[in-house]
Parts: structure tokens; C-alpha cells; sequence
């Protein structure tokens, strides 16, 4: 269809926006422009008013071009004819600007052309490629997207399932004893976890349940033991007033014989007898303490057995989280020692576990406020104690320095090392037993301490404005690092005096 008209596509286009005229205007140097395209060009190279081709500076304003509107409306009418009835082919196949078949594929924009596209001005120096090839292309795109999108769809449904399977798990109570996992998925992990915890939690129950009984069986013994000792003390006491009765009486018949004589035989007789009965007839009472002591037994009750309880009950500041432990590492029950080993267990690659780095966190992260732990370190060959950042990386291994988000103290090669960068060399008196994390979130300090003394051993300067853990890292197997537990008391609050 471009033969049927004399003049080249370039002829009817704008050299600004590479496109057929809209509402094009002449400059008094006969080149002509979009008159949009004009304006936009003027405001950005403001104040100068030249021609975008020859540079020729313009002082009237432009002139509409009344021709070469008319010849572009006529083009653009003329190739919707030709789109409409005179195409053999399917329209989309077709350019819309020169009425040729799209032979190839602009590599720069992105977009299907004809010949005569290649020739113009908009996409003269882009590489281009056949039409077909490109259709191979994005078949070839369109086919491996697909096939990822239907990998993804199997591993979604997967995991549905795995979750689906996990719920019913946790629902259902498993009384069996607790084995060694070795299965990966979670729904595995989420049972042994179940169980686990289910029996720590008989276990400590039944430590407290024990207790109570035997507190409660002592209790009931000491009562037994008084009742029969102040019985048995109430039945002797009986017996001699029975025999003071027995004793009163025998004087009183005695009395009453001497009464019925008569004459001076009366004083030879009666003497004795009333010498006898003077010996009853002091008062009787009963001894203090005689009956049971209720207010002991039953008088706060309930707190006394508390008090006693409090010194078969631990309370440690730390907990640690098995489910940010590395799979070499190995937790006590009671989730207070950690020492390393050769065997990595199948866990699940949870975001929150380390790994490859052999480290765990406290259960409980702080953002404010002051805490306090101490962890013995006796015997352990290579340790790191401190605290960590929630951001810290957990799934590559990085030396556990402030810059990656570690607070804390090293030990390793025989030398203790605070971990700043490059590490800083302690030298201490004393080998460490025990040491001592101080944990001042509002004022941004993190202390070291050995609490045998109580000597400083080094003290980070750092703003905590996010949420940070108690970090371990252990490479030792035969000491564990272990947190100590705190002493435990229980106090009555005295009313203060007016």
C-alpha cells in the first residue's frame, strides 16, 4: 500500500516523536513539527525558541499546516480502508502505519515491524531478528515459565499437605515413648516436639504432685502423732483423777463414820482422818497446751507449703530455644546446657535454626529494661557468650563480630577475645569458671563480668533499637556451656507503719 502514495513514510512524520503528524505546524524555516511535540521541546529548552532541526532560532510563533494535516488524515483514512477490505491477511498481522506483514521482531523495544519500519527513522539502528524466530523465542520463554509455575504448584500443594497432616498430629495425644527423630518433615518434627514437651511436662508435674503428697503426708503424720501424744496424756490424766476420787472418797466415808461418835473419843479419832483429807482439796486444772495446736496446721496453710516447695524449684533467667539450635548442637531437657557433637541431626531448615554455625539463642528476646545471666564455662575449650541481634544471619557462617550483629565475648585457643572489629585481646587474671552477662537495653550497654570477684572484663557501647537474644556458641563436646540458675525465695510484704 505505500506505493500508492509519492511520498516516503518519513515525509508525514514527526522528527520529534518519530510518529504521523498531529496537528503538525511550520516554522518560518519550513521545517515542520507536531505542534504538542513543539511546545514540550520550547519548555524544556527555555527561554531559546530554535528549530529542533536546524537550530535556527524562531521569533513568530508557528503557522498550522493546514496541507499536511490533510494529507496525514488522508493516509491514516486510506490504511483503515485497507485494514478493513483490501488485507488478505489477519489484521494483527498487518502494520498499521505502512500496511505491510510484520516480517520482524524490534529487539530494542520489544514490538512486531514491517520492512519498511526497519527503514524509519524510530527503529532504523535497532537489531532485529525474523518474526518467526522471535515467536520460537517466547514460546520457548512462555514454556519454561509454565513448567516452573507447575513445580511450584506441586510444592504448594506439598506443603498443604504436610501442614494438613502436622494439624492432625498435634491434635491427636501420643502417649508413646519419645525416640530419636529421623524423619526431616515437619509434621514429624511437630510430633516429637509434641511428645517431648507432653512428658517434660509429666515429669515436672509429677515432681510438684510428689512433693504435695509428701508434704501433705507429713503434715497428717505430725497431726496423728500429737493427737495420740495429747490423748495419751488426757487418758492418764483421767486415771489420776480417778484415783484422787477413789482417794476423796474413801476420806469422806472415813469423815462420816467419825461424825455418828459421840464424846470426847470424836478428837482421839478424827485427827488422822482430817489430816488425810487436806492433802485433796487443793484445785485441779488443766496443764496449758492440752489440746491439738489447729491454728499450726491450718493457719496459711497454702503459703507455708509454698515456702517449703521453693527450695526443690529452679528458675533460670535463660531458656534456651532448641528451635534456633544448629543440628550438631545437643540441649539438656531442661533447656539449660549445650555442647556440640559429630552428628548433625535431621531437622527441619527452619529460618529461625543455625546452620551451618553452631549457635542458639535464649527463648525470650529483649528490647528494654535490665537483665541479667550467668553461664559456667568450665572446662569448655571454645565458647562465645553475649547477646545477638534478631537480624543476625543464621543460614551462612560469619565470624560473630558487632558488625554482623553479635555482642559478646570469645573464647578460643586459650585467649579471650571481646567481639568487636578486628577482635579485641582480653588479658585476664584468672581463668573463667563462670561469666556474668549484664544486659542494659535503655542505656545501650552489654557488660561482662566474672562474678568470683566480680571483676569487669569488658563492656559494648551500642544503641539497642531492635529486639536482641542471649547468644551462645559452642565448639566444645565434652564441658556444655550451662546457664545457672537463679536462688529462689519467697517473701511477705510487710505493712508499712503510719
Amino acid at each position: 500500500m505505500a506505493g500508492r502514495f509519492s511520498f516516503s513514510d518519513a515525509d508525514i512524520s514527526c522528527p520529534i516523536c518519530c510518529d504521523i503528524f498531529n496537528n503538525p505546524v511550520v516554522l518560518k524555516c519550513s521545517h515542520s513539527f507536531c505542534k504538542l511535540c513543539l511546545e514540550q521541546y520550547w519548555t524544556r529548552n527555555r527561554p531559546r525558541r530554535d528549530c529542533p532541526l536546524c537550530r535556527n532560532e524562531s521569533t513568530d510563533d508557528p503557522v498550522p499546516s493546514l496541507t499536511l494535516r490533510n494529507l496525514c488524515e488522508s493516509y491514516i483514512q486510506d490504511s483503515d480502508d485497507a485494514e478493513g477490505g483490501q488485507l488478505q491477511c489477519d489484521p494483527g498481522e498487518m502494520c498499521p502505519y505502512h500496511g505491510e506483514k510484520f516480517k520482524l521482531f524490534c529487539l530494542v523495544d520489544k514490538v512486531p515491524i514491517c520492512v519498511v519500519c526497519h527503514t524509519s527513522r524510530k527503529h532504523k539502528q535497532h537489531d532485529c531478528c525474523p518474526v518467526s524466530e522471535a515467536i520460537v523465542d517466547v514460546k520457548d520463554k512462555v514454556k519454561s515459565t509454565l513448567e516452573s509455575l507447575l513445580e511450584k504448584r506441586i510444592t504448594f500443594e506439598n506443603m498443604k499437605k504436610v501442614y494438613e497432616d502436622s494439624e492432625s498430629h498435634i491434635r491427636v495425644r501420643c502417649f508413646c515413648t519419645v525416640g530419636y527423630l529421623q524423619s526431616t518433615t515437619y509434621h514429624m518434627m511437630l510430633q516429637f516436639q509434641a511428645q517431648l514437651v507432653e512428658r517434660k511436662t509429666h515429669e515436672e508435674f509429677q515432681i510438684l504432685h510428689s512433693f504435695l503428697e509428701a508434704e501433705e503426708a507429713a503434715r497428717v503424720e505430725s497431726l496423728r502423732r500429737e493427737q495420740e501424744h495429747k490423748a495419751q496424756a488426757m487418758r492418764e490424766k483421767a486415771e489420776e483423777m480417778s484415783r484422787n476420787i477413789q482417794a476423796v472418797s474413801d476420806s469422806v466415808n472415813a469423815l462420816e463414820e467419825q461424825m455418828a461418835l459421840d464424846g470426847v473419843s470424836i478428837l482421839y479419832k478424827s485427827q488422822s482422818t482430817l489430816d488425810r483429807a487436806t492433802v485433796h482439796s487443793e484445785d485441779v486444772l488443766m496443764a496449758p497446751g492440752a489440746l491439738i495446736d489447729v491454728a499450726k496446721y491450718l493457719g496459711s496453710l497454702k503459703y507455708h507449703v509454698w515456702k517449703n516447695m521453693s527450695k526443690i524449684i529452679t528458675y533460670t533467667p535463660v531458656t534456651l530455644d532448641p528451635n534456633t539450635a544448629a543440628p550438631w548442637l545437643v540441649l539438656s531437657d531442661d533447656l539449660r546446657t549445650v555442647h556440640d557433637s559429630d552428628n548433625k541431626k535431621n531437622l527441619p531448615d527452619n529460618p529461625e535454626r543455625f546452620d551451618p554455625d553452631t549457635g542458639v539463642l535464649g527463648s525470650e528476646g529483649f528490647t528494654s529494661g535490665k537483665h541479667a545471666w550467668d553461664v559456667s564455662v568450665d572446662g569448655n575449650t571454645a565458647w562465645v557468650v553475649g547477646v545477638a541481634k534478631q537480624s543476625v544471619q543464621r543460614k551462612e557462617k560469619v565470624s560473630s563480630v558487632l558488625k554482623n550483629g553479635y555482642l559478646s565475648v570469645y573464647f578460643y585457643h586459650k585467649m579471650y577475645f571481646a567481639g568487636t572489629s578486628p577482635l579485641t585481646r582480653l588479658n585476664l587474671k584468672r581463668n573463667l569458671e563462670k561469666i556474668r552477662v549484664l544486659l542494659d537495653c535503655d542505656r545501650g550497654r552489654v557488660s561482662f563480668h566474672d562474678p568470683h570477684d566480680n571483676t569487669h572484663i569488658y563492656t559494648f557501647k551500642h544503641a539497642i533499637t531492635e529486639t536482641v537474644f542471649p547468644y551462645f556458641w559452642v565448639g566444645c563436646q565434652q564441658c556444655p556451656l550451662k546457664i545457672e540458675p537463679l536462688n529462689v525465695s519467697v517473701k511477705v510484704q510487710e505493712l508499712m507503719p503510719f
